[in-house]
Formats: C-alpha cells, structure tokens, sequence
C-alpha cells in the first residue's frame, strides 16, 4: 500500500506496530527529524522544527445536512434573537444551509498537517515543499471524521462567543491532534483564494449577534460566503493563518 492511499479506517484499526512502521517510514521518506505515535492513535512528524500530524485519507463524506439539523432549544432561542436584532432570516435551517458546505462524499489522500497554523504570508511554504490545504482537506482535518456541527459534538459550552471561553473545547486538540478553529478572529486561508476556513474574522463576536451565531464560525463545515469578498476589496486582512500540508 502507498502511504498516500492509507485510510482512515485502516489507521484505526491497525495495530501499533504496523502503524509504527508506517509512521516510519512516511518519517524517513521525508527526512524528518524526529516522529511519534501516541497511545491513543494520533502519530507526529517533525520537520523543519514543527509538529505535523498524519492524517489518514480515503472516501469520507464531508458538509453538513442543514434540513436535518435539530436545534437545541437554547440555539433556537440565541437565534431568534439575533432575527430580532439583526434581521437574520427567521428560518435557521435556511440560514446554516448559506454558510455551512453541503453533504458530499469526496477522496482525500493521506496527508501530514501542521498541528498549529502559522501567520499567512510570514512562512515561505514553497521553500519547505508545503502547500495549503484544499478546502476539502481542512474541513476534513478539522472534523476527523466527526459528523456533529462542531468537531467536539452538537452544541457548544455556555459563553456569548468564544473568547468568553478559554477553556472551551475548542481549545483542546481535535481527534488528529491538531490545534484548529479555535479563534474566529482568525480564520485560515485555503488554496481556494475564494475560501476561508476556522473563523469569520470575529464579525459575528464583535457585532453582538449572540451565542449561537458567535460560535458558528467554529463549526466544521463554516464558510463565510463574504469573508475572501471582504479581503479582495482590502477592508480587513489582519490576523489571518495558513496551515502547512504535506503531500504522502
């Protein structure tokens, strides 16, 4: 098996030392400096200095049924108020369906992605072979195979945004052990230039559109519809990040 064909299933399901092996030899076909597997199945590569985690590919389904989405009755009351005092489409579901990818079964291959983000435009990724991810690839390194709103689960903790949360999920790492979306004042750019993932630049926070739609921006399958719009026109281009891939 090609390392770039490895799934996510099979990573799972293998055992420690066969996924040792892989790790290996992924490590050393890069050069790495140093790799590791841990207890619970998230494997790292060190190259350049920093953390990538190996995220096994395959057939995955990615977006989010937004006609199906049941809302807790305290989303649907932070919503309606945010209808109130923003003038947001009354109906919920219409309005995930906008800013939230659809359901759609794609192939990714086996990737290596950097734990952390790094400040876009600071860190020449040609000159290390990296690359940025697809859209499809963060959503699905994000997630890691979740289907739940968030990556940790449906709903989020009780706080107006969050910021007003440092010890909120979001701030733990995800099932690949990568450090992601976390702030959604800064969002991560992708190698689509017209899609940007992980935050809204902090309009819903700082605009008061209440809890629910704060922590939306979060959400795994979140797109900004306006946010590269915003961009081009050089209305706002501060604290944005890009996360490392490299290719198995």
């Amino acid at each position: 098996m090609e390392i770039g064909e490895l799934a996510l299933r099979a990573w799972r399901d293998g055992a420690d030392e066969w996924r040792s092996r892989v790790l290996r030899t992924a490590a050393e076909r890069l050069g790495a400096d140093g790799w590791a597997v841990a207890p619970d199945g998230t494997a790292t590569v060190v190259l350049h200095g920093r953390d990538f985690a190996l995220v096994p590919g395959g057939e995955v389904q990615l977006g989010f049924d937004a006609v199906a989405f049941e809302a807790t009755p305290e989303q649907a009351a932070s919503y309606a108020e945010s209808c109130r005092g923003f003038g947001f489409p009354t109906d919920l579901r219409a309005y995930l369906a906008g800013v939230l990818s659809p359901v759609r079964t794609v192939r990714i291959p086996a990737l290596l992605v950097g734990v952390e983000a790094v400040d876009a435009g600071e860190v020449d990724f040609e000159a290390h072979g990296w690359r940025l991810p697809t859209p499809d690839e963060w959503e699905y390194a994000c997630g890691a195979g979740a289907p739940t709103l968030f990556r940790w689960g449906a709903t989020h903790p009780d706080a107006d945004d969050p910021l007003s949360a440092p010890d909120g999920p979001q701030h733990r790492p995800n099932a690949f052990g990568l450090r992601i979306a976390q702030d959604p004042y800064r969002p991560e750019v992708t190698a689509d230039p017209a899609v940007m993932c992980g935050g809204d630049g902090g309009s819903a926070t700082c605009g008061g559109y209440g809890a629910f739609l704060a922590w939306l921006p979060l959400a795994t399958a979140y797109r900004d519809p306006e946010l590269a719009e915003l961009l081009d026109d050089g209305d706002w281009c501060d604290d944005l990040l890009g996360r490392p891939v490299v290719a198995l």
